[in-house]
């Protein structure tokens, strides 16, 4: 059989339909996009402007600052471990930003403001609400943090709190509390910090104190166990005593030399010379017997036994001054030592609902609906492609 010959005239009409057929498809498509498009900006408008819960932002700027530190006239280091000449520390600051959004923080701030009624209450779009009053805690704190942001900002040493309510006056009330919470927060840990230095040195002060107790109680049963009220002093006593019969001698030793040589020995006063010289000899040897000896109770043995428990007394006597010096010191800087939270911001009380955002969320729905739709065409015409 032959082939069918080709109608040329045809062909030829042909061709203006199958281009007029692609324009149609084309101002199809383009109204099918128009459509969309207008679909996804009445329901981003609907959502925004109808459904969507009006959300005021209060926020306040804080700043901590240590009250017993003062600047120095001289260089400041201090900038190189973290704090500046005004008493202004970064550890402090992180740390306070770390407490304001911590559980407990929430915790205070639900008993006192009621936080779960005010998020969860069915007046609110089901969308940013909390959908459960009974949520859990985790869920809960989850949601507080969403609303409340505290943020540091290192180049002026701040914290700016920002929070989100459904009124201005919760959302005032939120901020306030955080302020409040924080500056207790600083203040009590400051003061127990200071409290356990106070308590410490109170401890040490009493030690010592027992110490020099016991030491001089020590001395005493010493002292009374010999019979002595000091031995340094009776050995003093002693020595001058010693010194007295020494020069007794040796004036007796000088008149008995001065007898004339013929002078009989039996001779009286040579007699009472000699035995006024034997006297004051033993009484010599005796005293120094006593003075120093090989016995235990020897005075030198006794006057170094005392001189070391005196020793020791004076010692513990020092350490119980020095205690007693830290203590004090420790008082003062107890009684000075506070964490100002300066409020440079106080909370404000808004005036108009910063979230949510209706003019940027409806520009961004339109964006995101043109960029789906051709995301869309284009995966369509790649499948079609790979069809034919």
């Amino acid at each position: 059989m032959n082939a069918p010959t080709p109608n040329p005239i045809k062909e030829n009409l042909d061709l203006p339909i199958v281009q007029m057929g692609d324009d149609t498809i084309l101002v199809h498509k383009i109204f099918k996009v128009v459509n969309c498009v207008i679909v996804a900006g009445a329901i981003a408008f609907f959502a925004y402007f109808l459904l969507a819960s009006d959300r005021y932002v209060s926020t306040a700027t804080i700043q901590v600052h240590n009250t017993d530190q003062v600047a120095s006239s001289g260089l400041d280091f201090s900038a190189l471990r973290g704090a500046s000449s005004t008493g202004v520390t970064i550890p402090d600051q992180l740390l306070l930003k770390e407490h304001l959004l911590s559980l407990d923080m929430l915790k205070k701030l639900d008993d006192s403001l009621d936080l779960r009624s005010h998020f969860s209450s069915s007046d609110n779009d089901i969308a940013s609400r909390m959908w459960f009053k009974d949520a859990s805690l985790e869920w809960f704190f989850r949601h507080f943090l969403s609303r409340v942001s505290v943020d540091y900002d290192e180049f002026t040493g701040v914290l700016r709190i920002s929070s989100e309510a459904y009124t201005p006056e919760m959302a005032k009330a939120l901020t306030a509390g955080l302020v409040r919470e924080g500056e207790r927060y600083m203040n009590e840990m400051s003061h127990e910090l200071a409290r356990e230095q106070v308590h410490f040195l109170e401890t040490q002060v009493e030690a010592a104190q027992a110490q020099v107790k016991r030491a001089r109680e020590e001395l005493i049963a010493f002292q009374n166990s010999k019979g002595l009220s000091s031995a340094a002093a009776t050995a003093d006593g002693m020595r001058k005593l010693i010194a007295k019969l020494e020069e007794q001698r040796a004036q007796l030793q000088t008149r008995l030399a001065s007898l004339p040589a013929n002078l009989d020995k039996g001779h009286a006063t040579r007699k009472s010379l000699v035995q006024s010289l034997q006297a004051v000899q033993k009484q010599i040897d005796a005293e120094q017997k006593k003075l120093a000896s090989t016995s235990g109770d020897a005075l030198n043995s006794l006057m170094s036994e005392e001189t070391r428990l005196s020793e020791e007394v004076a010692m513990k006597q020092d350490v119980y001054k020095n205690a007693l010096i830290c203590l004090e010191k420790g008082r003062m800087d107890a009684a000075r030592t506070l964490k100002l939270v300066a409020v440079l911001q106080s909370p404000s009380h808004p005036e108009y609902a910063w979230h949510p955002r209706r003019i940027y969320g409806i520009t961004v729905t339109f964006l995101l609906t043109l960029v789906a739709l051709g995301i869309a065409n284009m995966l369509k015409a790649i499948i079609l492609d790979h069809v034919d």
